[in-house]
């Protein structure tokens, strides 16, 4: 039985949790919010998480009920991410782990998003899409990796939605892509955008330019809504990521797909991902906001597999790397 304490900040979200063979025991979160309009820059993210991770930590050890001692191994999300909200929770890792004494284990922050996926839906051999505001990948596992299928080429959709959020100013608050979301679901009227897939890639920037371009002037003419507009965009870029994510499955032979990464918990795309599993005969599996959305316990979980498999992180490499990959990361715990 391990018990892992899980450090994540790879963006604007610092998460603490501690997780026992799988069991969630606490997973508390800090979110920086930026004014509507703006997005968040790496040396103020790294400001917020340095100012919130003790009081972060004191609370996930006492929702866990637990004390240092009980701790069996500190993880810390390794990468990818922006580089000084990353640096800034690794040190406090590495400090922690240092005065309890304890291995520390550095984790791939994309793996985490699929065993916390794969824990809490009790999905076996998914096809993974996953998609944040930094990552947009669809997976699948084969020979001890998560194999990359296909990913973006530019932007990540998560980042398409937040700076279209920021072009009508929507609030940050919970997150701009939540509240796309909500706008989206009044929407009528659909603007044809450009629909970029490129073999099992997609691409975002050039959609993303076009809508920026154009909708200050068609709102304002009243041609379209703001409504309108992220109705549109949603329905294409989901559009784009169901298509992909099929071809994946067929070429695996893949009767499931897990939706992982903050932009998973969207319900359209559930919907739009689900009909399309519905007529496959296939099943979708997805989680909400707690283990979708970037938090520690999935840090903590994914760090516990690979301690028990193959052992701590040797302190030399408990670094830090903005650039990851999925496919750089030998999966020891899987053997099927």
């Amino acid at each position: 039985m391990v018990v892992a304490i899980g450090f994540e900040g790879s963006a604007n979200k610092l998460g603490i949790g501690i997780v026992r063979n799988g069991e969630v025991l606490s997973n508390c979160r800090r979110t920086y919010i930026t004014p509507p309009g703006e997005g968040f820059l790496p040396r103020e993210t790294a400001q917020h998480h340095r100012a919130n991770v003790l009081s972060v930590l004191q609370e996930a050890l006492e929702a866990a009920k637990l004390r240092p001692e009980d701790i069996d191994v500190v993880c810390y999300t390794k990468g990818p991410g922006m580089g000084a909200p990353l640096v800034s929770v690794a040190v406090v890792a590495r400090t922690v782990a240092r005065l309890w004494n304890k291995p520390i284990v550095g984790v791939n922050h994309c793996i985490g998003h699929i065993e916390m996926g794969r824990v809490i839906t009790n999905s076996d051999n998914p096809t993974v899409l996953y998609v944040s505001g930094g990552n947009t990948q669809v997976i699948a596992y084969a020979r001890h990796r998560y194999r990359i299928f296909g990913e973006t080429i530019d932007i990540a959709v998560g980042n398409c939605l937040d700076r279209f959020a920021r072009v009508i100013h929507l609030s940050n608050d919970p997150s701009p892509g939540y509240n796309i979301e909500q706008l989206a679901k009044k929407g009528k009227k659909y603007l044809p955008l450009p629909y970029v897939v490129k073999g099992m890639d997609v691409s975002f920037s050039g959609i993303l330019s076009y809508i920026e371009e154009r909708a200050p002037k068609l709102i304002e003419s009243g041609e379209y809504t703001a409504e309108d507009l992220c109705f549109s965009l949603q329905e294409t870029v989901f559009a784009m990521l169901v298509e992909t994510t099929e071809r994946a499955m067929a070429h695996c032979g893949s009767q499931e797909v897990l939706l992982v990464g903050g932009v998973g918990c969207n319900e359209r795309l559930q919907k739009m991902m689900g009909d399309m599993c519905h007529e496959r005969g296939a099943k979708i599996y997805a989680t909400d906001e707690r283990f979708c959305i970037d938090n520690g316990a999935m840090i903590a979980h994914a760090g516990a597999l690979l301690y028990t498999t193959a052992g701590p992180t040797p302190w030399e490499q408990t670094t830090c790397t903005q650039r990851f990959r999925t496919d750089e990361v030998e999966v020891t715990w899987r053997n099927d």
